[in-house]
């Protein structure tokens, strides 16, 4: 246990960025599974809607360090082409 004020203070900070990181990286990952859920179920329009939504919770996660900045590129980069991997097998 902690026991000077300063260790005290560090660990209360330490248990609101934990909080704040876990909200990020829950927010990130059910914008995932909600588009790859629309993708999935052929409703490119929705998708596409929801594309903004992905990609800021995707960058909010980077920027705060939950993932890193390669790492959100990467699921962005893989969220877009499945968007249109699908929308060309739908025209064909």
């Amino acid at each position: 246990m902690a026991i000077t004020s300063s260790a005290k203070r560090a660990i209360r900070v330490a248990e609101r960025r934990r909080a704040l990181n876990l909200h990020r990286a829950d927010t990130m990952k059910e914008a995932l599974k909600g588009f790859r859920k629309l993708v999935g179920e052929g409703k490119q329009k929705e998708a596409e809607k929801v594309l903004p939504a992905l990609y800021k919770a995707l960058d909010k996660a980077a920027k705060r360090g939950v993932i890193k900045k390669n790492t959100s590129a990467r699921k962005k980069s893989r969220a877009i082409a499945l968007l249109r991997k699908d929308s060309v097998k739908l025209k064909k």
